[in-house]
């Protein structure tokens, strides 16, 4: 595994944490991580405290976890629209309104949690720490700012200021203590009232942003702020746009935004339909060729000794739920069963009197695979046959019924959809332009024996073209809706952003990004199909809220296997 993908994983791990930890102090159950950023639903929530950004590459796990407390708090305690209302916003005064709040914050945490105190402690220290070995004390701007952190932070709270750096601060905090002292005062008296610690609050931002444009190096700080929106310098950033996305070197999907679409008004066209097809896709590979990929896919699937029967085992204890199966008579406790009382006036000490409910688990469920045909997944998908062949077999052990698509398109750069569109005059903003291509591997009412020769076509890498993401989760979420199944799930199978030629062309590049989102935001509303992410060698984060990202450049394993399983088993955890 490549140190990216590793450190991705681990990035995963923590936030699905990190997740955990705020909405279970918070109460909040729609709060998850996409890309880095707190959402709650659908919308990133702004980055709170220039101190709660912690790095995968140089902080611990105690860092992310009282950082994920700090943010507990703010969305308890503080009240996000008047905070807004009083924000200034210029970035030096915002850098400090922001800090002092989250400030008050934590210093209402309760006092009989003291490990919750404990983190929040910590991850200020280690954000201290790093600031310190950055160049950026060494200008009189930094060292202020770094001086009114600790001191305001040590008001606040009523803890002391870092103790390795109090020789360091100690000429800075004598010089600004005549004019921040009754506003420092301030806010701890009123820590308890959120519009009067404000007041004080933007006194002492004002103060701070006038004392730095009198210091001698300001211009050189103002151009840090402005070259890059924070002043970085070995990794630190001393974050002033909170606004911004957190920058990150993992692989990610980056969708963007159509303004093709938002002109429509969400109004996904396609130009014309009368070229698209669904298929079996056996059909579509000669019946000896058929045989071989079957052979060569049951030889990889020996040589990585994968365990379908454990596999089937955690399936089936997460899948299924216990179903009323009649009752079993003659016990000694339970309920009391009235067609025996009489024996207890014959023998009293009769005690087989009751009778039990019996249970037996029942997966009333169907998974869907839909895996993304589109021609940079042929390098993966030898990996993602086996992958995908283990898991349907391991279902059907399970009782769990399931069915494998695929989505491609019928030819590249638009095929005869586009041919159409320039006889037309190319009219402009077409919508989609290329012939989509929907493929069946297995249906839900076939079983895996009779299936496992036609899943092998999977590995024909002819099949492979273009991608049209958001047509093809609707059309398999649609499949999955119409079965009688209480509980649905689509897993989606991919390793980028949806990508066709033409229709970028015609339209503008992120059309079908933005189409995919929709169609995904869509399907969450309705509830009818659990949907998840699956990404090969990439974080889809920013398109499923349930997501994971897998390490294919070598042979899965059984590790990849349950590591799918164990995003279904956090499907509350987004």
């Amino acid at each position: 595994m490549s140190t990216a993908q590793a450190t991705a994983r681990r990035q995963q791990r923590v936030e699905e944490l990190c997740a955990a930890s705020i909405r279970a102090l918070c109460g909040e159950a729609d709060l998850h991580f996409r890309a880095r950023r707190l959402h709650r639903g659908q919308r990133a929530l702004p980055l709170f405290g220039p101190h709660l950004q912690p790095s995968f590459e140089d902080d611990d796990f105690g860092s992310f976890r009282g950082a994920a407390d700090a943010i507990a708090l703010r969305l308890t305690h503080s009240e996000g629209v008047l905070h807004r209302s009083l924000c200034p916003p210029d970035p030096v005064r915002r850098w400090v309104f922001e800090s002092l709040e989250q400030f008050r914050v934590e210093a209402l945490a309760p006092s009989d949690w003291p490990g919750l105190a404990r983190n929040l402690r910590h991850r200020f220290e280690q954000w201290s720490c790093t600031f310190h070995r950055s160049a950026l004390i060494d200008s009189a701007s930094g060292l202020l700012l770094y001086t009114v952190a600790q001191v305001a932070r040590a008001r606040v709270t009523g803890q002391p200021v870092l103790e390795a750096t109090e020789g360091l601060i100690e000429v800075t905090r004598g010089g600004i203590a005549a004019t921040l002292g009754t506003a420092l005062a301030g806010l701890r008296h009123e820590r308890e009232d959120q519009a009067a610690y404000a007041r004080h609050a933007l006194a002492i931002a004002g103060h701070v942003a006038a004392m730095l444009r009198a210091v001698e190096d300001d211009a050189a700080f103002d151009g840090a702020i402005d070259d890059d929106t924070a002043a970085h310098d070995r990794g630190f950033s001393l974050l002033f746009d909170f606004d911004a996305v957190v920058d990150d070197d993992l692989p990610t999907a980056t969708p963007g935004t159509s303004r093709v679409l938002e002109a429509a008004v969400g109004a996904y066209r396609v130009f014309t339909t009368a070229h698209d097809v669904e298929v079996k896709a056996a059909t579509r590979v000669r019946a000896a060729l058929l045989a071989e990929y079957r052979e060569a896919l049951d030889r990889r699937i020996v040589e990585q000794g994968l365990n379908v029967a454990r596999l089937a085992r955690q399936l089936r204890v997460l899948l299924a739920v216990p179903t009323r199966d009649g009752w079993d008579d003659d016990q000694e406790t339970g309920c009391i069963d009235g067609r025996r009382l009489s024996q207890l006036v014959v023998s009293p000490a009769e005690r087989r009197l009751f009778r039990t409910e019996r249970q037996r688990p029942v997966a009333n469920c169907v998974v869907g695979f839909l895996i993304d045909c589109s021609g940079s997944m042929k390098q993966h998908i030898a990996a993602v046959t086996v992958l995908v062949d283990v898991f349907v077999r391991a279902l059907e052990e399970a009782g769990v019924a399931s069915e494998l698509l695929g989505f491609t398109t019928g030819a590249w750069n638009g095929g005869q959809a586009a041919r159409d569109w320039r006889r037309a005059g190319r009219p402009p903003h077409p919508g989609r332009l290329n012939e989509v291509c929907h493929l069946v591997f297995k249906d839900a009412d076939t079983s895996w024996r009779r299936a496992r020769r036609d899943i092998a076509a999977l590995m024909k890498a002819d099949l492979f073209r273009e991608g049209i993401d958001g047509e093809a989760v609707e059309w398999a979420c649609a499949r999955l809706a119409a079965r009688d199944e209480a509980r649905r799930l689509l897993i989606v199978v991919s390793d980028g952003c949806p990508m066709d030629t033409a229709t970028g062309l015609a339209n503008d590049a992120h059309y079908l990004d933005q189409h995919l989102r929709e169609v995904l935001r869509r399907q969450e509303q309705t509830g009818e199909v659990e949907i998840y992410g699956v990404g090969v060698g990439l974080d889809l984060s920013a398109f499923y809220s349930r997501s994971r990202a897998l390490d294919l450049a070598e042979p899965p394993g059984n590790k990849a296997c349950f590591e799918i399983v164990e995003m279904i088993a956090g499907r509350g955890r987004r």
